[in-house]
């Protein structure tokens, strides 16, 4: 009788993806509803597993009959955190890249932002706040956001601290929404944007901080928002939210995304 179970490198390499796709798929829906329904459906496949060992025929094909249906019903109901995933296989790894799939399929080319934009954004960042003036500005770093963009008024205009704020001023018709800055241009204002479905959040954010949070967590964008009320600056990246930053906080990570994407 063999004591111990043999285990080769690849059985080693098997287990630490699938611990590390399931860790993924727990940071992609903790906090959302989609978690509840995960383990509700993981309670259910267990007692199925439970009542197929005992043999009890009737409630065991019941229970497989809706497993089955159950797995269709979950593509649809983790429709978001499926392409979140996805999303994050294609944009943390650099295959497209890599191979020049970028270049093949872009159909333009988009000038990067420099150090002297993300001056620009930090200085209207910092007027905003001091005068608490709500902004929402959305920053992609790959992709190009064009539904997002599409869904508000194009501007294509050069980024500059004095624009930003002229868009944020309370009596301006552009004012309500998200800026979105494509490379070194603000591409477009008044643009709607997806709320995040997390429920662990402080009940005391406003709109602002949920969309921001949520183009964070379904796009590789970031997302800086100023708060209306106190005027403190926010950086939503990857559907966390880092609360109440300084500006050498922000200009710290807009350097280390936007100039390193460059």
């Amino acid at each position: 009788m063999t004591l111990f179970i043999s285990m080769r490198l690849w059985d080693v390499i098997d287990i630490l993806l699938v611990a590390l796709l399931l860790y993924q798929m727990y940071r992609i829906i903790k906090g959302t509803v989609a978690f509840s329904i995960f383990i509700g459906f993981f309670l259910v496949y267990v007692c199925w597993l439970v009542i197929k060992a005992m043999n009890m025929e009737l409630l065991g094909t019941l229970m497989g009959q809706f497993i089955s249906v159950g797995v269709l019903a979950l593509i649809v109901v983790f429709q978001p955190e499926i392409r979140r995933f996805l999303l994050l296989i294609g944009t943390n790894y650099q295959l497209g890249r890599s191979f020049g799939l970028e270049k093949l399929f872009t159909s333009e080319k988009i000038k990067p932002a420099t150090n002297l934009h993300i001056k620009e954004i930090v200085r209207a960042c910092e007027n905003l706040s001091r005068s608490k003036t709500g902004a929402l500005i959305i920053i992609p770093t790959r992709s190009e956001l064009k539904e997002i963009i599409q869904s508000g008024e194009k501007i294509n205009g050069r980024i500059s601290s004095a624009l930003l704020e002229t868009i944020f001023f309370k009596n301006t018709p552009l004012h309500d929404g998200a800026v979105v800055v494509l490379g070194s241009r603000i591409a477009a204002a008044r643009c709607i944007l997806p709320l995040t479905e997390r429920h662990d959040l402080d009940p005391n954010l406003g709109l602002r901080h949920r969309a921001a949070l949520g183009i964070s967590e379904v796009t590789d964008a970031m997302a800086i928002v100023v708060s209306e009320e106190t005027g403190m600056i926010s950086l939503a990246v990857s559907g966390e939210l880092m609360h109440k930053i300084s500006v050498v906080q922000l200009t710290t990570e807009l350097e280390r995304v936007i100039v390193a994407e460059a």
